[in-house]
């Protein structure tokens, strides 16, 4: 099927009513159930400004706990960012790094969970990319080369689509 033969009613993407317009989905007849989200991303750079990061030495202060703090917020405002996502009452978010010295880079890892109507795969997203945004910032003085890439989610449970694993 194509793009033009499908009505907006047919559509999978549920953002969009019956006309096609945005619109926020509504979950009041869902089940609050745990939820929990797990995302990922890694940030690439120069040896020397990995050096500097795990040295704890770059200008700017603590770069990994800075972004790490910058994750937690992220996930708390996602729908202050993300316009048609639900507000959430979080119950935990942990942001975590994982340093690669062989390949120069941190893979930054976010959980998010909540107990609700709708789950948090954007909630952990979002802190993953502020993370690493927030190291790019950081680092960005001696660094303006570094890569983000491999955002994704990894993991997700709870809700009525079941369990989800990244292949």
């Amino acid at each position: 099927m194509t793009a033009e033969s499908t009505s907006a009613s047919d559509s999978p993407l549920t953002h969009f009513d019956a006309q096609g317009q945005a619109h926020m989905v509504d979950v009041a007849a869902k089940a609050s159930t745990h939820r929990v989200a797990i995302a990922e991303g890694r940030i690439t750079m120069l040896p020397a400004t990995l050096a500097l990061i795990q040295q704890g030495t770059a200008k700017k202060g603590d770069v990994l706990g800075i972004a790490r703090i910058a994750g937690i917020q992220a996930a708390k405002k996602t729908s202050d960012l993300i316009p048609l996502c639900h507000p959430i009452a979080l119950t935990r978010v942990a942001v975590e790094f994982e340093v690669n010295e062989s390949h120069h880079s941190v893979l930054c890892r976010a959980t998010a969970e909540c107990t609700g109507q709708t789950g948090v795969e954007m909630e952990a997203l979002s802190a993953v990319s502020v993370a690493l945004l927030t190291i790019y910032d950081m680092c960005k003085a001696v660094d303006r080369g570094m890569v983000m890439e491999g955002v994704r989610l990894v993991d997700k449970t709870g809700g009525r689509s079941g369990h989800f694993v990244a292949g």
